[in-house]
């Protein structure tokens, strides 16, 4: 080993200080000396920085940091550029995160650069210290939370079968569940129809891994978030020349192929794209913009949108014949208000994920204040309840969440509309049939909050009686799960 070598080793492994053996590892590589120290210097308050000059030192120092976190690079650089470094530090590291920094007006390459492998990218001059860490800090979480996400999978009873990223044993879910299972090794195309924050991509993900497509690439797009020109240049790549600045690139039929192509929010694709794709799915061939050559893709079409694509047929704005080459199996997923056993569960995870994540003080939740969130109606579904968790973790003073945790447009929301009395007593559900407990009415600010328990409380001992104290039959009717159940009979010392 060199000299230089050896000392650009040692600047990420000599001895550390407590404090700073928790700090994030960052490489910056940039061949112009004082812009890869200043970043350093910005950056060095919350991060254990270190610099290269090019992609050759950089790849040393990455193999000599096992542990590195982060990789900061120019994409004009002498030998290899930025975007052939992170492919190939991605091939040594693929947990590890990547920035790139491109020169203003070179936003292909930066798409480039995250087709690679890179989370984000920055344009050229960095003069935006506070937009620097913010980018920085997003790429670290994200890289956190999926680590963290990735481990819990792994203790998930789901994980060995390519659900484990799901939470919640509702019947609802249950049956999402059963359909990925029985439709994921045939090779039809799937449309998944679900409110925004449901969970459609991970149903799309769950049926790739279940699938012989699994050991191919999973290719996402948000159908939504390009114009029309653009989805059709993302769809189906284009060749150098056909239009201003166009580039050969692969589109993401192309790159899906061997694996599968998930387009979420398809309702939104315009009429032109619209019989394009369907031009794809009737011969599996396309062209890229401005070429006349036909090229075949084996890729595993999977949709999804949160919109009523039937009414959107009879509006005549969408085709017919699409829908239903896109649309042979149909697989719904719940909104969260639908499958409100599954909260707990829910909350328990994001709990243990960002506790983790933001240093561990946060050890549960009070029952008073998850019956406020079992009550509230979830509008943005399971992300919502997810960045609501992140936020009352982050704003925790630690120990167990409380009522006071709650965001206030949860606690101050007004209750739902009050549902029908029944006709008759409660009496147990039908062989195999789920019963939903009636929803626990939220709190105005400043009501004791100690009736949601007794209600909660209520609810438990009543599906006891009824299922002659058998746990897992009571469990199943409040659509919680075992666990839940037997820590209340604990809590609440039922017999």
């Amino acid at each position: 080993m060199t000299r230089a070598r050896r000392r650009r080793r040692d600047d990420f492994n000599k001895p550390k200080t407590t404090l700073e053996s928790l700090k994030p590892k960052i490489l910056i590589v940039d061949d112009e000396k004082a812009t890869r120290d200043v970043m350093a210097r910005i950056l060095s308050a919350k991060y254990d920085c270190a610099t290269a000059p090019d992609a050759a030192r950089a790849l040393e120092a990455l193999e000599a940091a096992p542990d590195l976190d982060l990789l900061v690079t120019d994409y004009k650089m002498p030998g290899e550029n930025g975007i052939e470094l992170i492919r190939r530090a991605k091939a040594m590291r693929p947990s590890l995160g990547c920035i790139i920094i491109t020169a203003f007006g070179e936003i292909d390459l930066a798409v480039e650069a995250m087709r690679e492998g890179a989370d984000d990218f920055l344009t050229k001059p960095v003069t935006d210290i506070g937009r620097l860490e913010q980018r920085v800090d997003r790429v670290l979480r994200a890289k956190a939370l999926a680590d963290e996400v990735e481990s819990e999978a792994a203790r998930n009873p789901h994980a060995k079968d390519g659900l484990g990223a799901f939470t919640g044993a509702s019947a609802p879910m249950q049956r999402v569940y059963a359909l990925i299972r029985k439709v994921a090794p045939t090779s039809s195309n799937i449309f998944i129809e679900g409110p925004s924050g449901a969970g459609k991509e991970l149903v799309a993900r769950a049926i790739h891994a279940l699938s012989a497509h699994a050991d191919g690439p999973f290719v996402a797009v948000e159908c939504s978030a390009l114009p029309s020109t653009l989805l059709e240049t993302e769809l189906f790549g284009s060749i150098r020349g056909a239009f201003t600045d166009a580039r050969d690139r692969a589109g993401c039929f192309e790159t899906a192929d061997g694996g599968t192509l998930f387009l979420d929010e398809i309702g939104e694709i315009d009429a032109n794209v619209q019989v394009k794709l369907l031009r794809v799915l009737e011969t599996r061939t396309f062209q890229r913009v401005g070429e006349t050559r036909e090229r075949h893709s084996g890729f595993r079409l999977v949709t999804a949108t949160n919109k009523d694509l039937r009414a959107l047929v009879a509006e005549g704005k969408f085709r017919e014949d699409l829908y239903y080459r896109l649309n042979v199996i149909d697989i719904r997923v719940p909104a969260l208000r639908d499958r409100p056993g599954d909260i707990a569960p829910l909350v328990e995870r994001f709990i243990a994920e960002f506790s983790a994540q933001y240093g561990g003080a946060v050890t549960g939740i009070e029952p008073q204040a998850l019956a406020v969130l079992q009550a509230y109606s979830w509008p943005g579904n399971v992300r919502q309840l997810k960045n609501a968790i992140e936020k009352m973790v982050v704003l925790s003073q630690g120990g167990k969440l409380a009522v006071a945790d709650i965001p206030p447009e949860i606690t101050e929301a007004p209750p739902p509309p009050a549902a029908p009395a029944p006709a008759a007593p409660l009496s147990a559900p039908p062989a195999g049939a789920f019963a939903v407990p009636p929803p626990v009415v939220a709190p105005a600010a400043g009501a004791d909050h100690e009736t949601l328990r007794e209600r909660e409380k209520e609810l438990v001992v009543a599906a006891l009686k009824e299922t002659a104290g058998n746990v897992t039959k009571a469990a199943a009717r409040l659509g919680i799960s075992r666990r839940t159940l037997h820590r209340r009979i604990r809590e609440w010392n039922l017999k």
